[in-house]
């Protein structure tokens, strides 16, 4: 049975205990309502290292014959099933910038894209991972519109400031002013906009904001949504005279949307995107409710420390700052580990575990290999470096200096680190390919984001897969092989064991154990240039059982108490044990 003090007290500390009351009923008669057409599961999801998700914008691929959502479906099916129970489609909703983060129109799919039967294509394919853009608006939509008019309730859905407001300590993600001045029905206002002037901040103060997302919350599930995915989730609430990220009060929203879920659909997810120092954002699993290791706030936390990690590990070849992270992690392990995605890589959740020198090298190596910077605006008003806004690929790998084969193993290398680690592996749909820098995207150099943003041609893509020597097809080929590696071990199931193992700084060694099975893997790669030969504790294996190598075929022998083990530059062994 539900527990309704969880989300009673959350809303008690977000509008005070005589409107949470109030609040309370208003959403049981929503609720009552929404159980009365909903077809939903009713049961806990259990995560498994089936999970494995693809992160995409709807019109990724383009082809004459169809829409773009058709399209996409389409080559999902047929390339990317096997490897894949999940699709993350970022928005696909009508908007009007920051390629669908300005939504005008919560209930509608763009027509531009294709239509909600588009969408439901997938749902019957794949488990379907919906953008929650819950943070703001487009200045098109009609809710602002509405409070422009000073329609009720709407004039109360945005936050106006007077110039004379203290914001010195509001911390931003951008180096855009805090504040729009929007014409309204006789006056001249400024409005709270934290990405920019076409984002408008909800609300949240108002309740009846919240019971609009509640609404659009509810909506997504019906139309076959499994995951929910808050984008900017720290900048929720916010409050003059405080820093406005990461509030109790943001923490109290997050968790009384994951109370609801649990209420009218248990099986959907709720992930938060919080790009913010690895501290900040563990928070967000909320407090542990029962004796499942289950918690009160999001099941998985977007885990941003990764991806500047992974690339510190491969630009200075040692492994010693990421393994000893690794080991550092709290249990279990609520992760979507990704290292690429539609953003650039943060430096913001590097902070505490890089220093000022290796971060700096970060962002000298983005520039050296043709890649771009964003900024944010410190609460001292000056401009520091936010993010690196460049392909995984051409970090990873000099656009200069090209070697086919090394730049390869490099990039595979990197993405089975990420695929080892405890946790469900995201996977940004231009990874597959190892897609290089669109310079051309990036059109007047104001949106440095778009260099990692290409689409693709779907009958250029197609074609391009049929031919086995090109570096795209090599490169999807090998990662294919991963992830059919991967589905295979129970050991790779996000909450199994995980032991990282010091042996030598120039490989990444961790073992993974579902205790439940004994099923074991020995994950190594090597993140040098050179070869590395190790001795791994016999330890590791029991007697009886032969050591294969799941990628090469490799078979390892004991030898009196070690096996011997010979890793050319970049080479990964998943050793089954």
């Amino acid at each position: 049975m539900f527990d309704e003090s969880r989300l009673i007290s959350n809303l008690d500390l977000i509008y005070g205990e005589s409107k949470a009351h109030e609040l309370f009923l208003r959403l049981k008669n929503k609720i009552e309502e929404y159980n009365k057409k909903s077809y939903v599961e009713n049961k806990r999801y259990g995560l498994t290292q089936h999970d494995i998700i693809l992160i995409t914008y709807a019109d990724q691929f383009n082809s004459e014959e169809c829409k773009p959502l058709e399209t996409l479906y389409k080559f999902c099916k047929e390339f990317l099933q096997p490897s894949f129970n999940t699709i993350h489609i970022l928005p696909f909703f009508p908007s009007s910038s920051d390629d669908g983060f300005s939504v005008i129109d919560y209930y509608q799919v763009d027509p531009a894209l294709g239509d909600w039967e588009d969408i439901h294509s997938f749902c019957r394919e794949f488990r379907l991972m919906i953008d929650g853009v819950f943070n703001h608006v487009s200045q098109e939509n009609p809710w602002f519109q509405s409070f422009l008019k000073s329609e009720e309730p709407y004039y109360d859905y945005f936050i106006t400031v007077p110039k004379s407001a203290d914001l010195i300590k509001v911390v931003r993600p951008r180096a855009l002013p805090l504040l729009t001045s929007f014409g309204t029905d006789g006056e001249t206002v400024e409005v709270w906009t934290t990405f920019s002037k076409d984002q408008i901040d909800l609300n949240y103060a108002s309740a009846d904001v919240f019971l609009d997302i509640v609404d659009v919350m509810l909506f997504y599930v019906e139309q076959g949504a499994k995951f929910i995915r808050i984008d900017a989730v720290p900048f929720l609430w916010k409050e003059i005279g405080t820093d406005c990220i990461n509030r109790p009060q943001t923490h109290a929203l997050v968790k009384a949307f994951r109370a609801i879920l649990d209420w009218v659909a248990p099986e959907v997810l709720l992930i938060t995107e919080s790009n913010v120092p690895f501290k900040d954002n563990l928070p967000y699993l909320g407090n542990q409710i029962d004796t499942s290791d289950e918690t009160d706030e999001a099941q998985l936390i977007y885990q941003f420390s990764l991806g500047p990690l992974i690339l510190h590990t491969f630009l200075e070849g040692n492994s010693k700052k990421i393994s000893d992270w690794i080991r550092s992690l709290p249990k279990p392990c609520r992760y979507l580990n990704f290292i690429a995605s539609h953003d650039g890589i943060g430096l913001n959740p590097a902070m505490g575990i890089l220093n000022e020198k290796e971060v700096e090298s970060l962002i000298r190596t983005t520039r050296e290999h043709g890649g771009k910077l964003s900024f944010k605006r410190d609460t001292d008003g000056k401009d520091k470096i936010y993010e690196l806004n460049i392909t995984l690929y051409d970090f990873l790998n000099d656009p200069k200096h090209p070697d086919l084969k090394k730049d390869i193993d490099r990039f595979i290398a990197s993405q089975a680190i990420m695929l080892a680690v405890a946790g469900v592996p995201g996977i940004y749909i231009h990874s597959l390919f190892g897609t290089r820098n669109c310079n051309a995207c990036d059109q007047g150099g104001n949106h440095p984001r778009s260099i990692n943003r290409a689409k693709f041609s779907y009958g250029n893509v197609v074609a391009g897969l049929s031919n086995p020597h090109n570096r795209e097809t090599i490169i999807f080929m090998r990662y294919q092989e991963l992830l059919a590696c991967r589905k295979e071990q129970t050991a790779f199931a996000p909450f199994a064991q995980q032991e990282v193992i010091n042996i030598d700084n120039r490989v990444v060694v961790i073992y993974r154990e579902n205790t439940k099975d004994k099923q074991g893997v020995i994950c190594l790669t090597n993140v040098s240039d050179e070869q590395v030969d190790i001795n791994l504790p016999a330890t590791l294996i029991r007697e009886g059982v032969s050591l294969n190598d799941m990628i090469s075929k490799k078979v390892f022998h004991k030898v009196g108490d070690t096996i011997p083990v010979s890793m050319q530059p970049y080479q990964t062994f998943w050793i089954n044990n």
